[in-house]
Order: C-alpha cells, then sequence, then structure tokens
C-alpha cells in the first residue's frame, strides 16, 4: 500500500514539564535553595516531544500529527499552543474533572533527573479516539510514546498496532514505567511493533534478563523487528534478526537531559523516514549501514537535547548534523557489528 496521507501519526503522553535544571543542591526540609538557570515550563511527554523535535528535524508542518489527553486547564491550552506553534497537527482529547498532567523536574548539576509525575489526563486517553484518526490519516509510521501511562489505550495496544500495520505503517513503541499495573499489558504489543525502544531499567523489568544482549534477544523472540536500548552516556545497544549493534555515545556538555530519549526516538524516526524516501517501506529492507545510519542520527538528536534546558529546545537539524559533522567520523570507527548465529 503506497497511498498515505500524513507521514508520521504520534499518540501517547503529553505533559506540562516544570523544570529547575542545574541545581546545586536538593534543598533539605525548610531549607530554600535558589534555582540558577531559573524555572521553566516546557511541552513534554513522549508523543508531544516526539512530535515537535520531527518538525525540528525537517518535517514540513502538516506532516504529523500528535494524539492525547488533556484536562479543561491552563497547561492543556499551553500544550495546545505549543503543538500548533511547532505546526503539529493536535488532535487533543479534552476529558473532564481530570488536569493535564503535570512533571515537576529537578535536576542537580552532575546527577540525573528527578521525576515527579502527576499522571493526570493521560490515563484517559481513548483507543477508540486514536483508531479514528489512523483511519483518517493511514500515516506512513504511527509512534506510540508512554505507553504505561495511558490507561484503557495500554489495555488495547495490540489491536491498535495490528490496525496500524493493516494501514500499511510501520509501528514504534516507546514504553514508560506502567502507572499500577506491571509490565504484562505491554508483551502482546510487541508482537505488531517494527522497533521497540526503551533504556536498559525497562528492558531489565520487561524481559527479566540483566544482561542487555539478553534482554535484546527476548524483545526479539517476541516479535519486535528492531530493538534499541539505549544507556545514556554509554551510548546504545541495538539488535535485530540478522545483527547487534553496540554504539557509544557522542560527547556533548550535559544542561538537562530531560527529553534525551525521546530525541533519539525522533531521530530515528527522522532518519528512517529519510532512508525510505518518504514511501511506506519495510525494516527488513535495510541494510546493516542503513541501520547504523539511522541510529547515529538518533544518538545525535539526543546528544542534541541535552545542551539545553527543555525537551526539546536543542534538538535541531543544524545541531544534529554538526555534531555528527564533528564526531561522526570517529565514533563510527568505534561501532560494533555482531552477526547472529543461525
Amino acid at each position: 500500500m503506497e497511498a498515505y496521507l500524513l507521514i508520521v501519526t504520534c499518540a501517547g503522553i503529553l505533559v506540562a514539564d516544570i523544570i529547575a535544571a542545574d541545581l546545586p543542591k536538593i534543598s533539605d526540609p525548610g531549607e530554600l535553595t535558589f534555582a540558577p538557570k531559573g524555572i521553566e515550563v516546557h511541552l513534554g511527554g513522549h508523543c508531544g516531544n516526539v512530535s515537535i523535535d520531527l518538525r525540528k528535524l525537517g518535517l514540513k508542518a502538516g506532516d504529523l500529527s500528535s494524539i492525547g489527553a488533556v484536562g479543561y486547564d491552563i497547561f492543556g491550552d499551553f500544550i495546545e499552543g505549543e503543538l500548533k506553534k511547532h505546526g503539529v497537527i493536535a488532535h487533543l482529547q479534552r476529558i473532564h474533572n481530570v488536569g493535564t498532567s503535570k512533571d515537576l523536574i529537578l535536576v542537580v548539576r552532575g546527577e540525573d533527573r528527578r521525576y515527579h509525575v502527576d499522571s493526570g489526563a493521560n490515563l484517559f486517553l481513548s483507543p477508540d479516539f486514536v483508531l479514528s484518526i489512523l483511519n483518517e490519516e493511514q500515516p506512513l509510521i504511527f509512534y506510540a510514546g508512554g505507553v504505561g501511562l495511558t490507561g484503557r489505550f495500554d489495555e488495547r495496544l495490540p489491536e491498535v498496532l495490528r490496525k496500524s500495520k493493516d494501514l500499511g505503517a510501520l509501528t514504534f513503541v516507546d514504553p514508560v514505567t506502567p502507572y499500577m499495573r506491571g509490565w504484562d499489558f505491554l508483551i502482546p504489543a510487541i508482537r505488531w511493533t517494527d522497533i521497540f525502544h526503551c533504556n536498559a531499567y525497562e528492558a531489565e523489568q520487561i524481559t527479566g534478563r540483566k544482561n542487555l544482549y539478553e534482554a535484546c534477544e527476548s524483545l526479539i523472540e517476541i516479535g519486535a523487528n528492531i530493538v534499541i536500548i539505549s544507556m545514556g552516556d554509554k551510548g546504545l545497544i541495538a539488535r535485530t534478526k540478522e545483527n547487534i549493534f553496540e554504539l557509544p555515545a557522542f560527547k556533548v556538555p550535559t544542561v538537562d537531559p530531560t527529553g534525551a530519549g525521546d530525541a533519539l526516538c525522533a531521530g530515528v524516526i527522522s532518519g528512517l523516514v529519510e532512508k525510505c524516501g518518504y514511501r511506506r517501506c519495510n525494516v527488513a529492507d535495510l541494510s546493516a549501514n542503513d541501520i547504523i545510519d539511522i541510529l547515529m542520527i538518533g544518538e545525535a538528536a539526543g546528544a542534541a537535547c541535552v545542551t539545553m534546558v527543555g525537551t526539546t529546545t536543542a534538538v535541531t537539524r543544524e545541531n544534529v548534523k554538526r555534531i555528527i559533522d564533528e564526531q561522526g567520523a570517529y565514533l563510527k570507527r568505534k561501532i560494533k557489528v555482531s552477526s547472529i548465529r543461525k
């Protein structure tokens, strides 16, 4: 099926991020600590971040959409405004009597992020709402981000992914630690997943395997076609049915690591769209070199992300190109590719 109306349809969590970055410490009880870089409000959540990152990486206005649930409040209005400002088609399900999800993010200098999340309206995202939009848009790629925090949508994720594949879309799944449930909901969905991304902690929790090579193998056996496990400043491991890829990380100064995984996913999608020539394609048709190029764009987007405060602030086509131009040749020499013996 060659016909399509949109390049990418994204669905999943939408969050208003309230970020205090570069903090000298976390306050003790009753203590006042000043935020040297201020306290900022940004659009967050996998769905919103990936949508805006894709626009900044070169997809045109009107080529992608974002589907999510928000409340009837100023944060819902803020999210809608940010999506539209960046040229993303916004399909927002407004939920009565439930506020938009918010995330209070504290980033101490030299330490990882501390998240404080109100799940909010995300838990009420309707799978029928998502399916109706998929039928209208028939995208090249369907991205489901932040599943685990989307209530009934989580429960019917296999159905949604299967419908996406019936429409000819490549499917991309990026979960979060589930809210008030185990990881079991995800296993049947992986069968209908072309590209699966998670971090090392999530990979262990999903598969029960501490060894990331074994975790990759388990996810491939369940049904994913490409598995990507990100490891922060240690790089990533990726696996297909034929090969294992080990990529070191690009070296950049870290200001705020919030959104780096989403930026990586956006970079992978952007690279995939370019490799496929803006046409429908099968990931099985990608060569090992194609996959390396796509993963490098993903890593460069993730690296760009961490250099400024906010989940999408520094993710631009120019920054990604600069990072690859400056470090790509060196990094490529360090990449390991191992064939899977059958």
